[in-house]
C-alpha cells in the first residue's frame, strides 16, 4: 500500500473520530452546550465545538496507533506462537471481557454488576458484527483476529476514560473508538485490494 493510501487513511479516521465525537457530545454533554445557550454565547459554543472536535481528532489518532500497533502484534503473533496464536488471541478476547466486568465491578463502589456486564456484552456483540463482516470480506481465518482486535484494542485504548470519574467521558470516548477500529479494519483490505489481509 502506497503512502498516498496510507494519507487516505488517517485523514478519513481523523475526520470520523471529530466528527462522531462532536454528534455524541450531544447527548452526553448536553448540559455544558445547554450553559452557553441560556444566554447565547457564541464564543464559549465555538470554544465547546472545536473542543469536542478536537478531542475526537485525539480518539481517532489513538485509535490509529492501537491499529498499526496490533499490525505488528499481530504479525508477532503469527511468528511466535503459530498454530497456537489463535488460541492466545481467544483466552485474551476473554480474560478482557472478565476484566471489563469483575474488576470495574470491584472498583466501583455501591454499584450493581449489571451495568458492566451489558457494557461488556454490547462491546461482544458488535465486534462480533464486524468481525463476522471481516471474514466474510476477506477469509474466514480472519475472524479471530478482528474479533480480537476490536474487543482487546480498543479495550486497551478506551483505559484512560474508564479510569476517569463520571460516566459521560466512558461513552463518549468508546462510541469514536469503537467506529474509527471498525472502519480502519474494514478498509484496510479494501486500500491493499487483499483478501489475505486478516488484521
Amino acid at each position: 500500500m502506497n503512502s498516498r493510501k496510507w494519507v487516505r487513511l488517517f485523514l478519513t479516521t481523523l475526520w470520523i473520530g471529530g466528527l462522531t465525537t462532536l454528534i455524541i457530545s450531544f447527548i452526553f454533554k448536553y448540559d455544558s452546550y445547554a450553559e452557553v445557550m441560556q444566554p447565547f454565547q457564541l464564543f464559549e459554543l465555538i470554544g465547546l465545538l472545536l473542543f469536542f472536535s478536537g478531542l475526537g481528532f485525539i480518539f481517532s489518532v489513538i485509535s490509529q496507533m492501537g491499529f498499526f500497533a496490533y499490525l505488528t502484534v499481530n504479525q508477532f503473533g503469527k511468528g511466535m506462537f503459530r498454530s497456537l496464536w489463535s488460541p492466545v488471541q481467544v483466552f485474551l478476547i476473554a480474560f478482557t471481557l472478565f476484566d471489563l466486568v469483575y474488576f470495574r465491578y470491584r472498583a466501583a463502589e455501591g454499584a450493581t454488576i449489571w451495568p458492566f456486564l451489558w457494557t461488556a456484552l454490547g462491546l461482544l456483540a458488535l465486534s462480533l458484527i464486524i468481525a463476522y463482516v471481516k471474514a466474510k470480506e476477506t477469509k474466514p481465518h480472519a475472524f479471530i483476529p478482528a474479533l480480537f482486535f476490536m474487543v482487546v484494542v480498543t479495550s486497551v485504548e478506551w483505559v484512560p476514560a474508564l479510569r476517569a470519574q463520571g460516566s459521560d467521558y466512558v461513552w463518549l470516548m468508546i462510541i469514536p473508538l469503537f467506529i474509527c477500529n471498525a472502519y480502519q479494519l474494514i478498509l484496510l483490505h479494501r486500500l491493499t485490494h487483499s483478501s489475505e489481509t486478516a488484521a
